[in-house]
């Protein structure tokens, strides 16, 4: 693989060289050009598509390093407007001219002489954009927006005082794993009322979503913003039912695992209780995990662990931190979370995390690594739309670097016993993931099936589907409160409602591509590189197949990749 990574930009076509979306007004004509083109062919029309790729990238790319910059420091007022100024005045603009467009494109009789997959898939999900377009949804979509950055803001500037230090809730977080019982505990409640001091403010930001996204599901013809959302998101691969069967294999063939860890964990800490302050503990009393130092440490042998695979991966990581594409450390102001931003036209993606020298920080920044490759790797793909992967696929490439890194993971413990315990916990934390994504999924489908429902009967339905998915071995009495709210954590519900199956799909998966991986390396490796270069040019099942694994979520299937997480486990 060509291990030269160029941090130019192709040269533009179309849009002036030294163009910046900075406004509406330089932004318009562009748009009204393409407008006013005359589609006289199949090549012009192809022509024409590159043309408005290539405007969607350099716009969706100054997007993007607005939101970087807003959520690298949520308290900088600057950076605030200059982000809530291209949601409020310049995506609300370019909404119903790339309708315009939508249309031209559909009603094309050219269209239908461009018969490769890449581009029937395209039209077919632009076909479902032009269908759901109504333009009174637009300034509800941008008040969406809007309250869905209150929740960063807000998340931003919690934090704790901890042994007379101020810590963001990340930091404090590491003190969880402390073999200090009491000072387990201190933290969690710190963390956990700091929480619930916002618990009010974050409901009554939920309610107004919950509002806004229903209005916007009746205006489209839609009974319910679940229903909408899987047509928005073009999800034909699989429906609500196929999510809800997924929720169902998962509590029959997980959850009782999830049982026999926490016993074993209750028993090999002695206790009377095993208490939510017990979960991150090493349960064999040894002190907590430290995989790097600080975030250069972490890049260095990220980079090393990744050559390991294939020099070339090594090499995306090591460009992006010598562009300045990564921001990994946890600090007050920071937005929380982490994620990986594919910048559309330089095609080098930037990494955000809030790192804190944990083990998870470790599994997070390979996780947004797998993801960072995933970009560069399809950067060259012919329009921006084939870039833009089912969050299926780009989960699917996350979660499998976690896994294929595994057996260079001496690189972050040099101690035999602590890369055994390393990987065992990662093994058990994926284990327990399938429960929290059905958990989540599972809630957001009630919500908006049922989006007239109070706070009380929103608690109410939580802690039910919460103990559905849930150990029955962890004792919440006295904590019933924080649990009551433990769902405001996740940010998904608030920012990109309905993107969290994917991780349950994903982590299946990645299962499989370990498996495979285990089996023949070579083979393995390639068949997930050759998926994730797909981009989004074939359909999910196909790109599965790719990396030579099924898109499969039967309780047979999971049943039999948790057999083999399970073997692997044992084997440690």
């Amino acid at each position: 693989m060509n291990n030269d990574i160029s941090t130019e930009r192709s040269r533009r076509n179309f849009v002036s060289e030294e163009f910046v979306p900075k406004d509406w007004e330089s932004i318009e004509p562009y748009y009204k050009e393409l407008l006013d083109a005359h589609i006289d062919d199949v090549q012009s029309l192809r022509q024409w598509m590159r043309q408005r790729s290539e405007l969607e990238s350099i716009i969706s790319e100054e997007a993007g390093w607005r939101y970087i910059k807003m959520t690298c420091d949520t308290a900088n007022k600057a950076y605030q407007d200059a982000y809530s100024y291209f949601v409020e005045e310049i995506d609300p603009k370019i909404a119903p001219l790339n309708h315009k467009l939508n249309e031209k494109l559909i009603g094309s009789p050219f269209k239908k002489q461009i018969g490769e997959e890449a581009f029937l898939i395209l039209f077919k999900n632009l076909e479902m954009d032009f269908k759901l377009f109504r333009e009174e949804n637009i300034p509800l979509n941008t008040k969406a927006q809007q309250l869905a950055k209150e929740y960063g803001a807000i998340s931003g500037a919690m934090t704790v005082t901890l042994d007379g230090k101020e810590m963001t809730l990340q930091q404090a977080g590491t003190l969880l794993e402390s073999t200090d019982r009491a000072k387990r505990k201190e933290a969690y409640v710190a963390i956990a009322e700091r929480r619930y001091a916002d618990k009010d403010t974050l409901d009554t930001l939920f309610d107004k979503l919950i509002v806004l996204r229903h209005q916007i599901a009746l205006n489209a013809g839609f009974d319910n913003f679940r229903d909408y959302k899987f047509s928005a998101m073009c999800r034909f691969d699989y429906t609500p039912q196929d999510c809800f069967d997924f929720h169902d294999s998962v509590r029959q063939e997980i959850v009782p695992i999830l049982d026999q860890l926490a016993n074993e964990r209750k028993a090999l800490l002695r206790l009377d209780s095993l208490k939510p302050w017990d979960k991150a503990v090493d349960p064999s009393g040894k002190p907590p995990l430290v995989p790097f130092a600080h975030s250069k440490d972490l890049v260095a042998k990220t980079v090393e662990c990744f050559n390991r695979l294939d020099p070339f991966l090594g090499d995306c990581i090591k460009t992006m931190d010598m562009i300045n594409h990564l921001d990994l450390d946890s600090r007050k102001g920071k937005a929380p979370g982490g994620y990986n931003y594919p910048l559309s036209e330089i095609g080098i993606p930037f990494i955000f995390m809030n790192a804190t020298s944990t083990l998870r920080d470790l599994v997070t920044m390979l996780h947004e690594g797998g993801h960072a490759v995933h970009s560069v790797l399809d950067r060259d793909l012919e329009l921006v739309d084939f870039k833009h992967t089912p969050s299926e696929v780009a989960e699917l490439a996350s979660m499998s670097m976690e896994l294929i890194t595994m057996d260079h993971w001496d690189i972050f413990f040099d101690n035999d016993q602590e890369l055994k315990r390393a990987k065992k916990e990662h093994l058990a934390q994926i284990l327990q993931t399938l429960p929290w994504v059905a958990t989540i999924d599972r809630f957001q489908h009630w919500i908006y099936e049922n989006p007239g429902h109070s706070v009380e009967a929103r608690k109410s339905k939580w802690n039910e589907i919460f103990k559905a998915f849930s150990d029955s071995v962890t004792d919440w009495q006295g904590q019933e409160a924080y649990r009551d709210y433990i769902w405001q954590k996740q940010l998904h519900l608030y920012e990109v409602p309905f993107y969290y199956i994917e991780y349950g799909f994903a982590q299946l998966g990645a299962i499989a591509v370990w498996k495979r991986y285990k089996e023949d390396p070579k083979k393995g490796l390639d068949g997930y590189l050759s998926a994730l270069k797909l981009g989004h040019t074939r359909t999910i099942p196909e790109i599965f197949r790719e990396a030579n694994i099924e898109f499969n979520f039967s309780r047979a299937y999971i049943s039999e990749l948790v057999a083999f997480v399970r073997e692997e486990l044992e084997a440690l």
